[in-house]
């Protein structure tokens, strides 16, 4: 099957999140089924020189965005058996960032008609057209229309992927024929109208095939309008071709026995690597080399949805248990503060990092015993399955994939992958974290046969990506 996975961003080549991630290791597995997948992005500024020499020129047109004719250039790079498609234009892609610039709207307008016109540049035609959140919505929408004109498009059916539903691509109704260059029949109740602007993630809902979310609890959660951000009618109108899909992570990249990251490499049979990280974390990071204290760990934005003004609210409850605590992120003033005020009363046991270091997060999930990710919301999270991986037991709170992905403990069977807590209430979040301590402290042998059930929890793709391979199959019947 010919799959196009059309992506904002892309890993290895540039990442702002989980976004990233997915696109990096989805095709991936798709490709080793023996599908033929092409993933399609700007060609951001930021993707550097190690990338951009490996890429050949294939050809350049111009796309139609409303009233602008604007150039698309069209580069190829080939790896682990998937085409990566790059599309230039240095007007809007040569940026600082790729996301926050008063015109994204019409920069992903952009990128959506270069995904649809370039099939019709290209020699290859997609069964499949896979999109992802609202930079990529409009691509089912124009597809509507240009399927019956590219002859490359005419079988193509779309997939439309939310990853997170509070970003919705909104804007004044004004832009609807001016910047996204569709008539006015596309603002009504049942595409793009929501109320009196666009909404382009609604759109995609409405215009695509067929819809996925990143877990199944966050599918069930969109019914609500707690979670859902207004859309929960629109989820609720469309429920029929909607699926959650817990996403999995690149297990290659993710492997504490080949981790170049790590001070020392370990597995779930050779674990005294651990011991290793652990001390060479608390020495990079200011924490007393403690070797039989847990350390406690948060790596993330440090934004309220995460929940952190849980965090804040009983950060003295938390230090006042037998730990150390190490938070890795930046984000709102408020929490950085803080955690800023936590390591100078706690000097050698509370460490705050707030920036983003690719290396001491490694380190942290490398040498960190205890991993808190207590979300308000969480579509599917990736951190909680990446330090089941390395052997760090995550406490979260039981919503989106979080819930999918961590077992509670059972310390009667001792089955479990970690600890969990319902309500959005600090101190329930407390008390399941102190039963996680209570559990290390006392129990050696229970802890670590913790640690080998999350080490050996399967996360990969293949199981991903054969749900997303029966979806494909339902909606092209092939």
């Amino acid at each position: 099957m010919n799959i196009l996975f059309a992506t904002s961003e892309c890993a290895p080549f540039i990442k702002t999140g989980g976004l990233a991630d997915v696109a990096g290791a989805l095709p991936k597995a798709l490709a080793k089924e023996g599908n033929d997948v092409r993933v399609i992005l700007p060609l951001y500024e930021g993707i550097g020189e190690e990338w951009r020499s490996q890429m050949t020129f294939l050809q350049c047109f111009h796309v139609t965005v409303a009233w602008r004719t604007p150039y698309c250039g069209i580069f190829e790079l080939k790896r682990d058996g998937v085409t990566y498609w790059f599309v230039d234009n240095e007007y809007y892609f040569k940026r600082s960032s790729i996301y926050g610039h008063y015109d994204d709207g019409e920069r992903f307008a952009f990128f959506s008609r270069a995904v649809v016109e370039s099939m019709g540049h290209l020699d290859w035609h997609p069964d499949v057209l896979h999109c992802n959140d609202w930079q990529t919505a409009l691509v089912p929408i124009y597809l509507l229309e240009e399927r019956h004109r590219i002859p490359q498009l005419c079988d193509t059916k779309s997939v439309f992927t939310i990853h997170n539903i509070e970003y919705q691509g909104r804007y004044g109704s004004q832009t609807l024929k001016d910047l996204f260059g569709l008539n006015a029949g596309y603002f009504n109740e049942h595409m793009l109208e929501y109320h009196g602007d666009v909404n382009l993630m609604k759109g995609a809902i409405y215009a695509a095939d067929y819809v996925t979310t990143v877990s199944p609890t966050y599918a069930d959660e969109l019914q609500y309008s707690f979670y859902a951000h207004g859309l929960e009618g629109v989820i609720a109108d469309n429920r029929h071709k909607l699926r959650g899909i817990l996403n999995g992570i690149d297990t290659e990249v993710y492997d504490p026995w080949q981790d170049k990251g790590l001070t020392k490499q370990f597995s779930i049979k050779q674990m005294g690597g651990k011991k290793n990280c652990k001390a060479a974390l608390q020495q990079m990071s200011g924490l007393r080399d403690a070797p039989d204290t847990p350390i406690v760990a948060c790596v993330s934005r440090l934004v309220k949805h995460k929940g952190f003004d849980l965090v804040t609210a009983v950060i003295h409850d938390i230090m006042g248990m037998d730990v150390q605590m190490i938070v890795l992120g930046t984000g709102d003033w408020n929490f950085e503060e803080a955690f800023r005020q936590a390591q100078n009363q706690y000097p050698g046991r509370f460490a705050a990092h707030m920036t983003y270091s690719s290396s001491l997060s490694t380190a942290i999930y490398g040498g960190a015993d205890i991993f808190l990710m207590p979300s308000i919301a969480e579509p599917c999270g990736l951190s909680q399955m990446i330090a089941m991986r390395y052997g760090t037991i995550p406490v979260v709170r039981e919503t989106g994939g979080l819930r999918d992905s961590v077992l509670p403990y059972n310390k009667f069977t001792g089955e479990g992958t970690g600890f969990s807590f319902a309500n959005i209430n600090a101190h329930e979040m407390t008390g399941v974290l102190a039963e996680a301590v209570d559990l290390y402290h006392n129990d050696k042998k229970a802890w670590k046969g913790l640690q080998k059930n999350a080490m050996s929890t399967d996360f990969s793709w293949t199981r991903s990506a054969a749900a997303y391979r029966e979806i494909y199959g339902w909606v092209t019947g092939k």
